[in-house]
């Protein structure tokens, strides 16, 4: 089950979703680095990512977040979190992850403070 993963995106006036589902590691960070790296080279530096299908998160996929926090900040985008587990949210915040992006309940107060 661990295996499974999908992502879907939204794109809106402005900014653009990128929802996951799944164990965030290798496989699925690739797809979700991929779909980033797309919307990014089509304009949109203002991106959320909404995690609320994906329980677990690895190292892989702590880098490949941060990847993606480099590559807007070069274009001085945004990017914020929605959707995260109580342990995600405390493993950004240790991280300084939230230094970086933003970490919202919701993906309305996510899109709201893009």
């Amino acid at each position: 089950m661990l295996n499974k993963f999908d992502i879907q995106v939204r794109e809106s006036e402005g900014h653009a979703i990128i929802e996951t589902a799944g164990y965030l590691n290798d496989a699925l960070g690739e797809k979700l680095s991929e779909k980033a790296q797309e919307l990014i080279q089509n304009g949109y530096t203002l991106l959320v990512i909404n995690l609320e299908k994906t329980t677990l998160i690895n190292s892989i996929g702590i880098s490949i977040l941060i990847e993606i926090i480099e590559a807007l900040a070069e274009r001085e985008g945004t990017l914020n979190f929605c959707g995260l587990s109580a342990t995600q949210e405390r493993t950004f915040r240790m991280m300084a992850i939230a230094k970086y992006a933003g970490i919202f309940p919701d993906e309305e107060s996510a899109i709201a403070n893009l």
